[in-house]
């Protein structure tokens, strides 16, 4: 099993003892997470790993998941499109269903937190069980809140704004009139979780022996959940278009979520685009393949994110730990991750795909100094210790007024500022 001090060959010794500082002032209180999936999707990836380490410090954080049917999660998922700017038919039926299984669940569960977590807009109405007996209630939006539609935004604010803080991952969703505190916390990655550990030769070598992939030849990869939103088709397209000059391989793996519906018309799609060309592997995982994405990103010579939005993108910064050399759609929280032609590559436009791919694919030394400051900028700021120290501080100021005060503001009143990024440049 791991452990915190597992982490002090990475961070250091002074990162992890910070973490046994400040769970001290935390132990007396109860976190209670929930969220709509207990596999699937990075909430669920994140929760498993946090949750763990979390009780090791010596507090109480735990996880309930809600129930809900086909057409609850049909709903949830445009209420997912739209607050990504996407137009969605959300009828008035389709409200009156969704605070229905939300009433359903508030009977159901058994609110036992100090602190509850509530995670994006599926359990969103369950505030209304906060009672007044001194909880606190956060909302933790995993979405990209940059262009929202502002109909469904405006329906969910009234249950916001009973919320005693709302938890963004990037200072672009930040929305002025949500009614209440709000922070960032970006997500983050375990380097020691069997999906970002080292891998040997041999382990790699049988992951791609059993897909049929051969290691000789350049491998070009998306790992993502089968989504219209991570655009799958688009890599397929231009994995098409640079393949007429450079000989390479592609390969599209991942799985989907029990609370997206649309994974499926997605695969069946993708299977359509792919089934023309042998070199396209089209991987469908269950969601305990951790060894096979992790040996699958290792193997590959350079690794895509073609997203059209992105709340955060955990993918890419499992790639950018492996010193992969990572070309990502410029969306969502992708470029807080990269910077530009310096640790990774940012696009704007299919052209710019197909340019950069084939750049990296001839430029290995180019694609290798990416791959390595890719690395360095994740260690410095999206590792799960990182992540572990911001959610501690903000338990303690949700209960301890002068150290609220002690955290830097900046506009809209009660976020807290991102700290400062840093990327070894070589």
């Amino acid at each position: 099993m791991t452990t915190i001090e597992d982490y002090a060959s990475i961070v250091g010794q002074d990162a992890v003892n910070e973490l046994y500082s400040l769970a001290e002032r935390s132990q007396d209180k109860c976190v209670q997470n929930i969220n709509s999936t207990s596999v699937g999707g990075g909430v669920a990836e994140l929760l498993s790993r946090l949750i763990p380490l979390f009780k090791q410090l010596g507090v109480d954080v735990n996880w309930d998941v809600i129930k809900g049917d086909e057409r609850f999660f049909g709903i949830t998922k445009k209420f997912h499109n739209a607050l990504q700017g996407f137009d969605a038919n959300i009828t008035d039926e389709d409200l009156a269903y969704f605070l229905e299984i939300n009433q359903m669940n508030a009977e159901m569960i058994d609110f036992y937190g100090d602190i509850t977590f509530i995670h994006d807009p599926q359990p969103i109405a369950l505030i209304e069980k906060k009672g007044n007996n001194g909880s606190k209630w956060v909302w933790r939006c995993h979405i990209d809140l940059t262009e929202p539609q502002m109909r469904p935004l405006n329906f969910l604010k009234q249950y916001i704004g009973q919320y005693d803080c709302a938890i963004l991952s990037n200072k672009k969703y930040l929305q002025r009139t949500l009614g209440t505190t709000q922070r960032i916390i970006s997500p983050s990655i375990d380097p020691l979780s069997e999906k970002n550990k080292e891998l040997s030769d041999g382990t790699i070598a049988s992951v791609l022996n059993r897909f049929e992939i051969d290691y000789d030849r350049p491998i070009v990869t998306q790992i993502s959940r089968f989504d219209k939103l991570k655009n799958p088709c688009g890599v397929i397209d231009a994995y098409k278009e640079v393949k007429r000059d450079i000989d390479c391989q592609l390969v599209l793996a991942g799985g989907g979520a029990t609370d997206d519906p649309e994974g499926p018309g997605i695969l069946e799609k993708v299977n359509r685009e792919a089934e023309s060309d042998t070199d396209i592997h089209v991987i469908d995982l269950p969601p305990t393949s951790d060894l096979e994405v992790n040996a699958l990103q290792r193997a590959s010579t350079v690794v895509l994110q073609n997203s059209i939005k992105e709340g955060f993108g955990l993918t890419v910064t499992e790639a950018l730990w492996k010193a992969k050399p990572v070309i990502a759609s410029a969306v969502g929280g992708i470029p807080l991750q990269i910077n530009h032609n310096q640790s990774g590559i940012l696009t704007n436009s299919f052209e710019d795909t197909v340019y950069y791919l084939k750049k990296l694919l001839l430029e290995p030394d180019y694609a290798r100094r990416l791959g390595i400051n890719g690395r360095a900028n994740v260690k410095n700021n999206f590792l799960i210790t990182r992540h572990i120290r911001e959610c501690l501080m903000l338990f303690i100021s949700l209960y301890d007024e002068s150290y609220e005060s002690s955290i830097k503001r900046v506009a809209p009143k009660g976020l807290e500022e991102l700290p400062k990024m840093t990327c070894e440049v070589i």
